[in-house]
């Protein structure tokens, strides 16, 4: 009578699906630099600068602020603001969202109030690279002169 579908997602690509929740947030008032990367699901609601590339959703709340070279991600609702390129299968810009650089996407949606300053190119596919390497831990003989790699400092 109910039948079960073998289709875990809609791409048809198994063991690679895109994660259309959030699982992690970075509140009001947390500053963040760095480097974002992973699977899963972010919001973001405090301020944001470095690069993103995410296997699964990024949501800029309202009250969120990002500055980026590259923000990548199968899925990204803009409701407050992101200065900087955006690559996504899916890109909504909500009332209140506001985006100042290119975008690459497949589908592109907007509110009446979005605002968006710059090219838009849609896609037949874009690739969001997983990138799973992790920072290697220098052995005990070694230093410590440089930073893990993986990791961007932005000098004021």
């Amino acid at each position: 009578m109910f039948r079960r579908s073998n289709n875990n997602n809609s791409s048809g690509q198994t063991g690679t699906a895109a994660i259309e929740r959030v699982t992690s947030v970075l509140g009001p008032g947390i500053n963040w630099r760095g480097s974002l990367r992973g699977a899963g699901g972010v919001r973001i609601e405090g301020t944001f600068e470095g690069d993103m590339q995410i296997r699964g959703m990024i949501v800029v709340g309202e009250t969120g602020r990002v500055t980026c070279m590259n923000m990548r991600a199968n899925t990204i609702v803009i409701e407050g603001t992101v200065r900087g390129n955006i690559t996504a299968e899916k890109l909504e810009i909500r009332s209140t969202g506001r985006v100042w650089g290119d975008v690459s996407v497949i589908s592109f949606a907007t509110e009446d109030g979005a605002f968006l300053r710059g090219q838009v190119r849609m896609e037949e596919k874009v690739v969001i690279e997983q990138q799973t390497d992790m920072p290697q831990q220098p052995s005990p003989q070694q230093p410590i002169s440089q930073p893990p790699s993986g990791i961007n400092y932005f000098p004021r």
